[in-house]
C-alpha cells in the first residue's frame, strides 16, 4: 500500500515537471529573434571608379599601351573603369581637364598631353592645376621633315624654303627653339601655318619643302603616299639640342584632390600596358585596329614601332619608380622653353610635375613554358 503510495507521489510530480518543461519550451519556441540574431545584411557591391581618359588627337597606333592595358584588364584589377575619347588637337586635349566655359567639373580625369604644351597652358591658366603625373616620351617625337628632291637635308638647308608648321602644334611651337639652337635665321624661312591634317599632303605634293610635326606621324604618313623612303628626311629636334621631354600622362586638379590612389592605379596598369606593348607591337596594334575604322596594321605598327625605338624610354629593372623626371634636365628644358616663350608666371617645376604618383617598373612576363621536344622515329 506504501509502495503504491509512493508512486502516484512520484507520477505527479513527473507531471508537474514535465508541464513545467512544456511552458518554458514553448515560451522560447515563440520568443522574437534578437538583433543579434537577424542575418547581416550582405555587403555593397564595390563599384569600380570611373575614369575618364582623353587623347590629344585622333587614335593611332601609339595609343596601344593604354587600349592593351584596357583589354587585358589591367585597369579593372585596379578597381578602376577607363574610358577613352580621342581630340582633335593638343588644345582640345587640354582644355578637356579644365574647368572651361564656367563648367562645373573638367570633362575627363585624366589625358595624354604635351607637357611643354602644359607649361604654356599653365602659365596662361593658373588656377586650372592641371599636373603631369607620369613621363611617356623620354625624347619628344617634334621633328622637322624634308624631302631631299626638295633640298632639304640637313636644318641650314631651311632657309630660303617654306614650312608648313600647324601653330597649335607642340612640334610646330618649339620649331623657333629648334632654329635658334641650330643657328637658321628664321627670317629666311616662309613659314605657313597649315592645318595638322594636310600638312602631309601638302608636302607630298610639293606644295610645302618640309613640315613640323611627331616623327611617327609624319614619316610614315608620307610613306603611306608614295614618298620613297630615301628622300625623307627626320631631324628629330632632341638630335638637335632640344632638352625637352615630350608626352607626358596628365591629371586634373579634381581627380588630384579626389582620387589620388585611382591616379597610382591607373599608372601601375598603363606601365604594364607598355610592357606588353613592347615585348609584342604586333598583338598591340591588333588591338587598336578594333577602335580604328579603315586603318592598315603595317601603317600603324611602324608608327608605334618608332615610337617605342625613339621616344619611350625602356624600363630598367633596378629603379625603383618609372616615368620621372631628372630636376636638372627638366629645369634646363624650361630655361629653353623660356627662351621662345615669354612666360607671365614664375613657374617651378613641382607647379607642372608631381612624383608622388610613379610606380615602380612591372615584372617581366613569364616566359611561356618550353614545349617537350619529341623524340625522332615516335
Amino acid at each position: 500500500m506504501k509502495n503504491l503510495e509512493a508512486i502516484a507521489r512520484w507520477v505527479g510530480a513527473g507531471s508537474l515537471l514535465f508541464a513545467v518543461l512544456a511552458a518554458c519550451f514553448a515560451v522560447f519556441a515563440f520568443r522574437p529573434a534578437t538583433a543579434q540574431q537577424t542575418p547581416p545584411a550582405p555587403p555593397a557591391v564595390q563599384q569600380d571608379i570611373k575614369v575618364r581618359f582623353t587623347l590629344d588627337r585622333p587614335i593611332d597606333g601609339t595609343a596601344a599601351p593604354l587600349l592593351l592595358a584596357i583589354e587585358r584588364g589591367y585597369f579593372k584589377a585596379e578597381g578602376l573603369e577607363v574610358t577613352v575619347d580621342a581630340a582633335v588637337n593638343a588644345f582640345d586635349g587640354m582644355t578637356r581637364l579644365a574647368l572651361a566655359n564656367g563648367a562645373a567639373e573638367p570633362t575627363h580625369d585624366m589625358s595624354f598631353g604635351d607637357i611643354n604644351f602644359l607649361m604654356r597652358y599653365r602659365d596662361q591658366n593658373p588656377p586650372t592645376g592641371i599636373k603631369a603625373v607620369f613621363i611617356v616620351y623620354d625624347k619628344p617625337a617634334y621633328a622637322l621633315i624634308g624631302r631631299r628632291s626638295r633640298g632639304v637635308q640637313f636644318p641650314k638647308d631651311l632657309e630660303g624654303k617654306r614650312l608648313g608648321a600647324p601653330g597649335i602644334d607642340p612640334a610646330g611651337s618649339v620649331w623657333p627653339l629648334f632654329a635658334r639652337l641650330n643657328s637658321v635665321d628664321v627670317s629666311k624661312v616662309t613659314v605657313m601655318n597649315v592645318g595638322p591634317q594636310v600638312r602631309a599632303p601638302m608636302l607630298a605634293a610639293g606644295e610645302v619643302d618640309a613640315i613640323a610635326g611627331n616623327s611617327f606621324s609624319a614619316f610614315v604618313d608620307l610613306k603611306d603616299r608614295s614618298v620613297q623612303p630615301e628622300d625623307i628626311v627626320v631631324l628629330l629636334m632632341a638630335d638637335y639640342g632640344v632638352t625637352l621631354y615630350g608626352s607626358a600622362i596628365l591629371a586634373s586638379a579634381k581627380f588630384q584632390t579626389e582620387k589620388p590612389d585611382a591616379i597610382r592605379g591607373f599608372l601601375r596598369a598603363y606601365v604594364k600596358g607598355v610592357r606588353d606593348t613592347a615585348a609584342n607591337p604586333s598583338a598591340a596594334i591588333d588591338i587598336v585596329l578594333t577602335r580604328m575604322q579603315g586603318a592598315r596594321k603595317e601603317v600603324e605598327l611602324e608608327r608605334l614601332q618608332i615610337a617605342l625605338t625613339q621616344n619611350i624610354k625602356k624600363f630598367d629593372p633596378k629603379d625603383t619608380a618609372v616615368g620621372g623626371v631628372d630636376p636638372q634636365r627638366f629645369a634646363a628644358g624650361m630655361e629653353q622653353l623660356g627662351t621662345i616663350y615669354s612666360f607671365k608666371n614664375k613657374l617651378k617645376a613641382e607647379d607642372i610635375f608631381d612624383a608622388q604618383y610613379l610606380p615602380a617598373p612591372p615584372p617581366a612576363a613569364a616566359p611561356a613554358p618550353k614545349q617537350p621536344q619529341k623524340k625522332k622515329g615516335k
